[in-house]
């Protein structure tokens, strides 16, 4: 496992500030792109590549924002997955190669 890359920036005085370049390329953010920020209970503050409006599925988020919130409310709820169901699931999927970028086929819409 890699260790984190970590960066700062500053406040303006208008409490404004520039989105360090390393950030900018890990969410692929562009000029007039959003950014959405998760307040957790320990004072994290997670960001991410905000979804454009029309862009979402509406069930996929309602669930998302259940699971969210269900984690945040009990997180001692959360378990790592058996090495041995790991194994299992890599002996399934073999060395097939996933493009998620990819456009999908009209047949695998």
């Amino acid at each position: 496992m890699t260790a984190p890359l970590e960066v700062e920036s500053t406040l303006t005085d208008r409490y404004q500030t520039t989105v360090p370049e390393t950030v900018r390329r890990a969410l692929k953010l562009g000029k007039r792109d959003r950014i959405h920020y998760a307040i957790r209970p320990n004072g994290e503050v997670v960001l991410t590549r905000a979804v454009a409006p029309g862009d979402d599925d509406p069930v996929l988020g309602q669930f998302l924002g259940f699971l969210a919130a269900d984690i945040t409310r009990h997180p001692e709820r959360l378990q790592s997955l058996d090495s041995a169901l790991v194994d299992r699931l890599q002996s399934l999927v073999g060395d097939i190669d996933v493009d998620l970028d990819a456009v999908l086929s009209a047949d695998d819409e």
